[in-house]
């Protein structure tokens, strides 16, 4: 950061995200001059707009330039990793957590040291390891924290190598964490491959993506503690998550991988690189779902057309996004039934290629969409010129040309799961470059079986 060489800067903050300045601030470790811009500018007059930079923004930029530096702002003692930090009942603890802000709202386990040292016990690695300090408020994302939260969270000891590749996968910067907290208030949906989901007893069939299973609910309830206690992304009484409607936090999906060999497609994670039987997680974000999408048939075609039809419906008004960043990763699942009847005549490849050529969107639609969000200046000769979207997107100035709403065919993620009795399936839709798919395979202790045989 430039602020840390002694040069002066100025960050322009609408007023409504002044919390989750003061939160990354102290994240960076680093005072930063602010220049308030009141209210929300996208639903400003040009005349209140220029009103507003002229006699409030601008000279609030002029003092951050020449004035003195801002004073740093103070820093929280927090608890030493490991610390006890309080002896009492079961109600005495729930109180204590939510006071701190340390709960979702829900009962939390108590992080009891026993409860703690049996998740270690399904590790190798070292409790102070870090694998990252991990934005916003900088803390270690570290083995210990994980196992702490993980207790907190619901979760069983055997969880733990997963909910480390888990970890893992958020920490990555491709997945750029930093933004869990952004207005469209996106959720990490964690998917599940290999033996382990049976080993762990996670539900693939009927009821997926439903609370009720432990391994599935408890891992979702994980993830979203994480972001909030060691993240930082709290929401009011506590600041850094400014969703602006947020969803709930997503259960962990497992594929229904007997059924994708059964009818010859890959699973999702050899997809993905990996071979049958590792075992994997892969993170990534969901901004919005379709309706229950159902489909009647004997042909491929039949079930593949209501996909892009329903699909085309739901993701049209977001897909803007996926242009401006020139990545978005749709992924589908797949209802038993549905999947074998497609696989019958198509790979997963023909079904990509279907979707591409079949879900489009106006120029002008995906245009208006992106200057009502916040994208004033979108383009799509520009986003070409930059190199985001192939060139022809911008091919024809016709503001009523159709564009391929899909970027890439192998950017459509495919994964079966669900009800085998029942003709249903769903399109989830990830939030561009926030939270793309991103992989970790699970590393299991030398001695798994016998830990495993032990716990239960």
């Amino acid at each position: 950061m430039i602020e840390k060489l002694g040069i002066p800067t100025v960050s322009i903050i609408a007023s409504g995200f002044l919390k989750q300045a003061e939160v990354i601030a102290k994240g960076l470790g680093v005072p930063l001059a602010i220049g308030v811009y009141p209210g929300a500018p996208m639903v400003d007059s040009i005349e209140e707009v220029r009103r507003k930079v002229e006699e409030i923004l601008a000279p609030a930029m002029l003092k951050g330039l020449t004035g003195d530096a801002p004073a740093a702002h103070a820093v929280d003692t927090e608890p030493a990793a490991g610390q006890v930090v309080l002896s009492g009942t079961f109600n005495e603890v729930q109180e204590y957590f939510h006071r701190q802000l340390w709960t979702d709202g829900l009962p939390v386990v108590p992080p009891t040291r026993e409860a703690v040292d049996a998740f270690l016990r399904f590790t190798e690695r070292s409790p102070e390891e870090v694998i990252r300090a991990i934005p916003v408020e900088g803390r270690a994302a570290s083995i210990l924290s994980i196992a702490v939260t993980g207790v907190m969270a619901g979760c069983r000891p055997e969880y733990m190598p997963l909910l480390i590749a888990v970890i893992e996968a958020m920490c990555d910067p491709a997945f750029r964490v930093e933004d869990c907290g952004a207005t469209p208030g996106w959720e990490p949906l964690v998917i599940v491959n290999g033996p382990i989901i049976k080993e762990l007893d996670f539900n693939y069939g009927q009821g997926v993506m439903r609370v009720g299973r432990q391994a599935n609910t408890s891992i979702g309830r994980f993830v979203r503690l994480y972001l909030r206690n060691i993240c930082g992304f709290r929401i009011p009484p506590g600041a850094g998550d400014k969703a602006s409607i947020g969803q709930s936090f997503l259960v962990a999906l497992a594929e229904d991988e007997d059924s994708a060999r059964e009818i010859g497609w890959p699973t999702f994670a050899q997809d993905r690189g990996f071979e049958a039987e590792e075992n994997v997680v892969t993170v990534q974000s969901v901004v919005c779902i379709t309706p229950p999408t159902y489909s009647a048939g004997d042909h491929a075609v039949q079930h593949v057309q209501q996909w892009a039809e329903v699909m085309g419906q739901t993701f049209t008004y977001w897909s803007h996004l996926g242009f401006w960043t020139g990545l978005w990763n749709p992924l589908i699942i797949a209802g038993p039934s549905i999947a074998k009847v497609i696989a019958n005549e198509w790979s997963k490849d023909e079904v990509r290629r279907y979707l591409y050529e079949n879900m489009k969107v106006s120029a002008e639609r995906a245009t208006h969409y992106a200057r009502m969000t916040s994208t004033p200046t979108f383009d799509f000769e520009k986003i070409v010129e930059d190199g985001r979207l192939p060139p022809d997107y911008a091919a024809s100035s016709d503001p009523q040309r159709l564009l391929h709403m899909i970027i890439k065919p192998e950017m459509v993620e495919i994964l079966v799961a669900g009800d085998p009795g029942r003709n249903q399936s769903r399109g989830y839709m990830s939030n561009h470059i926030q939270g793309p798919p991103t992989s970790r395979r699970i590393a299991l202790p030398r001695n798994w079986a016998q830990l495993l045989k032990n716990e239960r």
